[in-house]
């Protein structure tokens, strides 16, 4: 079995992956960003486009975005399912000429989107560290269940038992102490 990397050696594969991912993301012909709830692609055009010669479509799994006559900047299937009726597209104008902005809701607003649309390159969304004050906009229940998921995936990574595992782990502990007599050497938690 291969030794484990040493930090620096993780962190250099880390870095390596990293360049490569912002790499892939540079030569779409898009920009986009993402919070828990929503995805915003941005996609800059020629000044000379107005919203009429544009060909933008929003399904529930479903992006199109083109000029029309030309070939689609960007048309596939989303990862996962969106709120059509809250997803929106806007053309504006910017210091540097045009660009469309599309706005999309997820429906299931507590998972990362790993790309826009499944045939492009796929980001690692283990890597994202939402925003705390993002974090603070959540309900208690929800904030609660999503600081929950990120103790626990951080445990994970770690190779410590998470939340639910720990609790399992303490009741075993406890049972262990109340009863001395038993024998709980061939005790298998899952």
């Amino acid at each position: 079995m291969p030794d484990s990397p040493t930090p620096e050696e993780r962190e250099k594969a880390d870095a390596e992956l990293k360049a490569k991912e912002a790499a892939e993301q540079a030569a779409l012909p898009y920009r986009w960003t993402q919070t828990i709830k929503d995805v915003d692609v941005t996609i800059p055009i020629d000044l000379k486009y107005k919203g009429r010669d544009l060909d933008v479509k929003l399904s529930k799994t479903g992006l199109r975005v083109a000029i029309k006559g030309q070939d689609p900047i960007i048309d596939g299937t989303l990862p996962h399912p969106i709120h059509v009726d809250e997803s929106t597209w806007t053309l504006e104008t910017i210091p540097s000429g045009k660009e469309i902005s599309v706005h999309l809701d997820k429906v299931n607003q507590m998972e990362w989107w790993a790309h826009v649309i499944t045939s492009a390159p796929k980001i690692d969304t283990s890597k994202i560290q939402p925003e705390n004050s993002k974090l603070g906009d959540l309900d208690g229940e929800t904030r609660t269940m999503v600081e929950k998921m990120m103790f626990d995936q951080r445990q994970k990574e770690m190779g410590k038992p998470t939340s639910d595992e720990q609790k399992k782990l303490d009741l075993l502990e406890q049972f262990k102490k109340q009863h001395p007599e038993m024998d709980f050497s061939n005790v298998k938690m899952g």
